[in-house]
């Protein structure tokens, strides 16, 4: 676990774990807490009850006593409110990570363990093949991400789910199953059925899936390796959510560069849905282009570049004495011609 650590560079000595009672979080934190403390760093235990069953207070509860077991800090976060009829494995995993980040924001933590392994990589490596994804998604889960200015860590992810629940065994710590796991409307629950059999009739292993996961991340660097060159070569950057590309040079580059620079342009917390932008991208292709909005931004062409900005109110306006104003605080903006849309964006200022 130091060495996962060190690799990635992460210094905090408060680390925060997500442990739902099952047998991967529970591993995860007691061999952390287990690993680390020697070092001088503190695992804080984040349990989510999420409210859907019947047995949810009572399994929050028993992570809670495993935690008093052995002196790991530990606090139950409530997802209250109403909750979806349609979708509610997704909604409640977003659910989930919102109330650990929140709080580990409000607590000062800027790292957040948890529990994904080998199989759940090969998991999310098939579920995305199956809805026909790009290399950024075949590209699955890494071992560091950032989201909403919170590090996940996965220090588990090339280790097999067995050895996990042996480590437990070997404490005499029992873990919960989670009934849903057996429910097959959940595409992740039948590509869990069907992988051993993958491997008994293709030679499919996790690991070999794994591998390849490896080799399309290390691609995947590359090219937006490519891309932070010509985002630095041709976007030019306003008040820091303001964006302007040369529509010549946009014409002039690969499909695969456009959009990733779209992406990156139209991006807030997730990256926008690739049929959107790859819609997006077919109207910038030929002129006339009317416009389009995608992730709270607005996409439009005016005096041979593209703009993008974030969305404004139709009602608001600006007046002289307000740019006249704005530009006595920023100069810099004097004798650059600027669309009336990307000065309301100005005036507007970024929103949160």
């Amino acid at each position: 676990m130091q060495e996962f650590l060190a690799k990635h560079h992460i210094k905090d000595k408060v680390l925060a774990v997500g442990v739902s009672g099952g047998a991967d979080s529970l591993a995860l934190v007691i061999m952390a807490n287990e690993e680390l403390k020697v070092y001088g760093y503190k695992i804080v235990a984040l349990t989510v009850n999420h409210k859907l069953r019947s047995v949810a207070d009572k399994e929050a509860e028993y992570v809670a006593e495993i935690m008093q077991k052995y002196n790991i800090e530990h606090h139950i976060l409530v997802w209250n409110g109403e909750k979806p009829q349609n979708g509610i494995e997704e909604s409640a995993r977003a659910a989930r990570y919102e109330l650990m980040r929140n709080w580990c924001v409000q607590n000062g933590i800027k790292n957040l363990l948890v529990a994904h392994h080998l199989r759940d990589q090969a998991e999310t490596f098939l579920i995305r093949l199956q809805r026909g994804s790009g290399l950024d998604g075949l590209s699955s889960m890494r071992e560091v991400s950032s989201w909403c200015g919170l590090n996940i860590l996965r220090p588990l992810l090339y280790c097999e789910p067995q050895a996990l629940r042996n480590y437990l065994n070997k404490k005499n710590i029992a873990w919960q199953e989670d009934e849903s796991n057996n429910d097959t409307h959940f595409l992740r629950n039948r590509i869990r059925q069907f992988l051993p059999e993958l491997q008994q009739k293709t030679g499919i292993s996790l690991q070999k899936i794994a591998t390849a996961v490896q080799n399309l991340q290390s691609a995947e660097d590359y090219i937006e390796q490519q891309v932070d060159q010509i985002w630095q070569q041709y976007i030019t950057t306003y008040a820091t959510n303001v964006f302007c590309l040369n529509y010549t040079d946009y014409l002039s580059l690969h499909k695969e560069i456009k959009f990733r620079l779209i992406c990156r342009m139209c991006k807030k917390d997730y990256i926008p849905r690739a049929e959107s932008v790859l819609h997006i991208i077919t109207c910038l292709n030929k002129l006339p282009f009317g416009g389009a909005t995608l992730g709270g931004k607005e996409i439009f062409i005016a005096d041979k570049q593209i703009w993008c900005v974030p969305e404004i109110c139709a009602k608001h306006k600006s007046s002289r004495e307000e740019w006249k104003k704005f530009i006595e605080h920023n100069p810099h903006y004097k004798n650059i011609r600027i669309p009336h849309k990307v000065r309301l964006a100005l005036l507007q200022g970024e929103k949160p």
